[in-house]
């Protein structure tokens, strides 16, 4: 009797080793918990590195359409700033450049003068300011500019093309002094040069206390040319 359960001693403590060894060879601790890190089928690596390609697809993108537009719109140039260099290029005209003329405006009593300053070069060019007449050798001074007259922008002549210009004569008063002119000189601002210009018809009678000139224009215009 005492060997029967000796032997059912030794059985159950082989058969706890026997257990011991088959759970550590299966990486268990006895406690059912499961090693750290990610399962070989776990799908969420995978998502999550479609997700990081698809951003880094979308920057690239983004980036490159940035660039794009930055690039146009640094190389762009407005209509504005095109006329405006096409205008600061154009030298000034001179009296090789223009031929200026005169005539009566309206009838007599002949009070005002049209000059016209015609482009007969093969360039364009830019008149400035007004006309500087002088009428009298005894009066050095030029006839004043009116400032009501003074366009918006400079006048840039293209080849055969025209420009006007006002000037006041006299009040046509029977008692004005005003003395007799039968030609007269017309100097273009900026470019020195001097033009002989003839008066027209039977010459002109200017008072110098009355005398004032318009600035350079495309065309004559009510109100602000009516000196």
């Amino acid at each position: 009797m005492s060997t029967f359960r000796q032997r059912t001693t030794l059985l159950a403590a082989a058969s706890t080793a026997v257990l011991a060894l088959a759970l550590t060879a299966c990486g268990g601790d006895g406690s059912g918990t499961k090693a750290a890190g990610p399962a070989a089928n776990d799908p969420a690596p995978a998502a999550a590195a479609g997700r990081n390609a698809e951003q880094a697809d979308t920057a690239k993108r983004t980036g490159a359409a940035q660039h794009t537009g930055s690039s146009h719109h640094t190389g762009a140039k407005s209509p504005g700033t095109a006329k405006t260099s096409r205008s600061a290029a154009a030298p000034l005209c001179t009296t090789k450049d223009v031929a200026v003329s005169a005539a009566y405006q309206d009838g007599p009593p002949y009070t005002h003068l049209v000059l016209t300053a015609k482009n007969t070069s093969g360039h364009s060019c830019m008149l400035k300011g007004y006309p500087e007449i002088q009428f009298l050798e005894g009066h050095r001074e030029n006839v004043p500019a009116v400032a009501k007259s003074k366009p918006a922008a400079p006048v840039v002549l293209t080849p055969g093309a025209p420009a006007y210009a006002v000037v006041r004569l006299s009040n046509g008063g029977v008692d004005e002094d005003t003395e007799p002119v039968t030609a007269f000189s017309v100097m273009l601002q900026g470019s020195g040069g001097l033009a002989t210009v003839k008066a027209p018809g039977a010459g002109l009678a200017v008072d110098p206390a009355k005398w004032a000139t318009g600035y350079w224009t495309y065309e004559l215009r009510n109100g602000a040319d009516d000196i």
